[in-house]
């Protein structure tokens, strides 16, 4: 792995998704709390793995660590038995609220890396990607699924939901299942879950300079929430632009140009940004509404 992806995806593992997960309101299954808290030693294997060369002893770490990221997803459908009504149905399923798919979206997003870091730790060409892309694939899920569809999930349940945050909370899982489906498709599939991705992110970008407006009175969180308002328009251009140049032909940056500007930009300036000042917010007490119970959504 680069110089710059090793740095950004132990920043994730370790602080990112822990501190992510301890802003998660609603239903806590079973074994949630003892794993949240517990997941700073369960991701360090991975974290340690990061640092190694490629080999049995990076793989066995890696290995461990998708297992987190496995018990971690295992939390979704879980948390969606306690919110769904009984007998559950397939409308209710689709009944979920927008924030509810974004939050669950997060907790599915750290496996698909895991499972990633292990084929590249192991130098084992999954699906026949080469290894740099799968190496880009671990940030690529940590930040834009995990960080980025956590946050917009917090957004849309903010008092006053309108159609902006919804379409926030919809278009960042979409479009980061978009991406993925484009690797395994063609370039102008991953540009179109690009544009989708994007345009999801534009939505937090707003959505959060308007609670900076509203919720956000010390000038600390005010400062990290228009910070990573701004630097996740400017990062998701960068990604807009790399994902056009590799479906046309037309000049754009490497890849390890994108994991200096566009990753770091994204993993410290809108992720670690965001997160503390949702973090702040929680801390002063501004309420947000939880999912209905179960008997309050349509069968």
């Amino acid at each position: 792995m680069s110089a710059f992806v090793v740095p950004v995806v132990t920043l994730g593992m370790l602080w990112v998704v822990p501190t992510g997960l301890g802003l998660v309101e609603g239903p806590r299954p079973p074994g949630w709390d003892l794993l949240r808290r517990a997941w700073p030693l369960l991701a360090l294997p991975g974290a340690v793995s990061l640092w190694l060369p490629r080999s049995g002893t990076a793989t066995a770490l890696a290995a461990c660590y998708a297992l987190a990221t496995l018990a971690l997803a295992l939390q979704a459908p879980a948390r969606t038995a306690l919110t769904l009504p009984r007998p559950a149905t397939w409308r209710a399923l689709l009944s979920l609220p927008p924030g509810e798919i974004a939050v669950l979206t997060a907790l599915l997003s750290p496996s698909v890396a895991g499972l990633a870091l292990v084929a590249e730790r192991a130098a084992y060409p999954l699906f026949g990607f080469e290894l740099d892309l799968l190496a880009l694939t671990v940030p690529h899920f940590h930040f834009a699924g995990f960080a980025a569809a956590l946050v917009a999930g917090l957004l849309s349940r903010t008092p006053g939901e309108g159609a902006l945050a919804r379409t926030a909370a919809l278009s960042v899982p979409a479009g980061t299942l978009l991406v993925l489906i484009g690797y395994f498709v063609d370039d102008w599939a991953e540009l179109a879950g690009a544009v989708v991705l994007t345009a999801g992110m534009a939505a937090v970008a707003v959505l959060t300079l308007r609670e900076r407006r509203g919720l956000a009175a010390d000038p600390a969180t005010r400062t990290l929430l228009a910070v990573s308002a701004l630097v996740l328009a400017a990062t998701m251009a960068l990604a807009l632009w790399w994902a056009l140049g590799e479906a046309t032909g037309l000049p754009h940056p490497t890849l390890t140009w994108m994991a200096a500007t566009h990753g770091l930009g994204n993993a410290l300036g809108f992720a670690v940004c965001s997160l503390l000042a949702h973090r702040r917010l929680q801390a002063a007490g501004h309420p947000r509404p939880t999912p209905l119970p179960r008997t309050e959504l349509p069968a």
